[in-house]
């Protein structure tokens, strides 16, 4: 997980991982260490048979906490007098259950507890995320099929398994998902950090490439760093998010790819998107221009024309009619040498948008291909200085922005954000 976006969904958050006695228990040291870099306070407890994997001193040392895993015995836990599990259950925001062993499923199924992470879950009104691991038998089981159904409907989150090479040498499916899958769980299960649960945004990215010839075309130095970091960051917020790009940059799990070149790809792919949308942010460089005529074959140069005929490109943005089922809130891009502000201003009128993002791209720190940006938030009514900072923070802030122009009067997503 990107680390702005990680210390979003973590910074200061309190998470409850548990331990249980699967082969897979040792890669929950990865977890909390991730949590932990990620700004969270991160408390342990483990099962009996999960401290015969991995010693409870790993996560004291990861955690800065001390780790609960003897329901009878002396605790070092997090309790001050009274019952550790319930003082360890009043705790936490979220609990993680890693590796959720098919018996510890099957126990909190039917309400049994009879260890501390068991006893702790049981007392517990946080919301809970199960990362399972088993063998493939074990989780085709229809017993452990009917307990997962039934945590399930009394609302426990799931992250995984998936199919992969088991302890046993086999390959199917019950192997631990990865980090980055079950942070996001934990992410998703967490309360108010999803301001944006609900919409639909659709986001470009990158530069159009217009072709002369199949290896020849008509470019921009734009990254897609900035569209990137808009639809991860939406993502993060809740929203369902469609990225429309050019690159081929990874893009952020949980977000939908569109891949397309040029400026009628583009226009084609947005105009198929927009229609049950929410919000529609145009990052993208798209090119005003593209040769007339395009040739099949790649042209020598002695066939290549000493001068281009040209032609306009379709205005994508100002092309897109308003939302009609719902309102679409358009917002565009201005990208400036000079006269930054007077320049996006006009853009904001011409093109009928909602709002602009002006930036200053011949200052090559926050130009084109740079981590950071700094802009101008300018819609019909005011004008917001945003500072130079790293692109996903630049992301959230529009998104701020975005927000209230979608939700007039409710500030609480912006609170949230700067929070």
């Amino acid at each position: 997980m990107n680390p702005y976006l990680a210390h979003r969904a973590f910074g200061g958050r309190r998470i409850l991982v548990g331990v249980c006695g699967g082969i897979a228990a040792y890669k929950i040291a990865e977890l909390v260490g991730l949590l932990v870099q990620a700004g969270a306070e991160v408390r342990v407890a483990m099962t009996p048979e999960s401290t015969r994997f991995i010693a409870p001193l790993t996560f004291e040392a990861l955690s800065g906490n001390p780790v609960a895993s003897d329901l009878f015995g002396p605790q070092r836990a997090q309790a001050e007098g009274g019952e550790a599990h319930i003082a360890l259950s009043d705790w936490p925001e979220a609990i993680v259950l890693a590796p959720a062993t098919a018996n510890v499923i099957a126990k909190l199924a039917h309400g049994l507890a009879d260890e501390i992470v068991s006893t702790t879950v049981l007392a517990s009104n946080a919301p809970l995320v199960l990362a399972p691991a088993m063998h493939t038998r074990m989780w085709q089981q229809a017993a452990t099929g009917a307990n997962i159904e039934t945590l399930r409907q009394r609302g426990v989150s799931f992250a995984g398994p998936v199919e992969g090479r088991l302890a046993s040498g086999e390959v199917g499916i019950g192997r631990l998902a990865d980090s980055e899958l079950v942070l996001r769980a934990i992410r998703d299960a967490l309360p108010g950090v999803r301001d944006m649960a609900g919409l639909t945004v659709v986001v470009t990215a990158g530069g159009t490439r217009e072709p002369l010839d199949p290896v020849r075309f008509i470019g921009n130095h734009s990254s897609g760093l900035m569209g990137h970091s808009l639809a991860a960051v939406a993502e993060a917020r809740g929203a369902r998010t469609i990225l429309v790009t050019t690159t081929g940059m990874p893009v952020a799990a949980g977000v939908d790819r569109v891949q397309v070149e040029t400026a009628e790809e583009m226009l084609e792919a947005v105009s198929a998107q927009v229609g049950a949308a929410d919000l529609l942010v145009m990052a993208a460089a798209v090119a005003d221009f593209r040769p007339r005529e395009r040739a099949g074959t790649k042209l020598s140069k002695t066939e290549m024309p000493g001068a281009l005929e040209l032609e306009h490109t379709t205005d994508i943005l100002a092309s897109i009619p308003p939302g009609q089922a719902r309102r679409l809130v358009k917002i565009g891009f201005a990208a400036e040498t000079h006269d930054v502000v007077a320049h996006a201003q006009e853009k904001l009128m011409a093109k009928g948008l909602d709002m602009i993002v002006a930036n200053d791209v011949s200052n090559p720190e926050i130009g084109m291909g740079s981590p950071d940006n700094a802009v101008t938030l300018i819609t019909r009514t005011e004008r917001r200085e945003v500072g130079r900072a790293a692109k996903e923070e630049i992301a959230d802030r529009i998104l701020d922005a975005a927000l209230l122009l979608l939700r007039p009067g409710d500030t609480s997503g912006s609170k949230e954000a700067a929070s």
